[in-house]
């Protein structure tokens, strides 16, 4: 018995040796997930590098009670959030400040789990194979089936889908709420080693 708790130790051993060679992988990886999530994000709100882009039609659907959210404040609230995803993508893509931006990141994503996606449970698509199944996915899919039959008979169906399926989007807090936990992830161990600016710094003033 003792020879065997001694090999788990040291197998153990092994595997913590390991663990500390490689463990910038993955605040790295969740690095490199997450900064074009919210590049796209932002830019889809306004990108400050195209003259015809502004930040008002979100601010319109921000403030707008009847077709959109009814926010209050509604301008601030729109420069907060895409001023946390356009410069909390740029700042996860050099590991800098990351602990520190992923702090207002997740603020938005609490708010538009809250504000935009509540209301339509958990799923991002309808999936009847989910646990968290919606309570109309069935009814959804349903409309779906129909809507295929008609493509099939009345339209080009393998043109259609030639580069993905059709899908009913549901738009619950799955999305939000996974970027929330790999934003709490990096909030917790940080940028990484090696491949951030964090760990640089650190390894000078610290």
């Amino acid at each position: 018995m003792g020879a065997i708790i001694n090999l788990c130790k040291k197998a153990q051993d092994g595997f913590d040796k390991v663990r500390g060679m490689l463990d910038f992988i993955g605040p790295l990886l969740l690095r490199i997930y997450l900064v074009p999530v919210f590049w796209l994000a932002a830019n889809n709100k306004w990108n400050p590098l195209d003259s015809d882009s502004s930040l008002e039609n979100t601010i319109a659907w921000f403030g707008n009670a009847d077709w959109g959210l009814g926010l209050p404040m509604p301008a601030v609230m729109a420069y907060l959030a895409w001023g946390a995803e356009y410069f909390g993508a740029i700042l996860l893509a050099l590991g800098l400040a990351t602990r520190w931006i992923s702090i207002p990141l997740m603020f938005t994503m609490i708010v538009a789990a809250v504000t935009v996606h509540w209301n339509n449970g958990w799923q991002s698509l309808h999936d009847l194979m989910s646990p968290y199944a919606a309570a109309n996915a069935s009814e959804a899919l349903e409309r779906l089936g129909i809507a295929k039959n008609i493509l099939k008979e009345h339209g080009n169906y393998n043109w259609l889908t030639e580069h993905g399926s059709l899908v009913v989007l549901n738009n619950g807090i799955e999305w939000a709420a996974t970027y929330f936990v790999m934003l709490l992830a990096l909030f917790v161990i940080g940028g990484g080693k090696y491949i951030s600016l964090d760990y640089w710094i650190a390894r000078k003033y610290r």
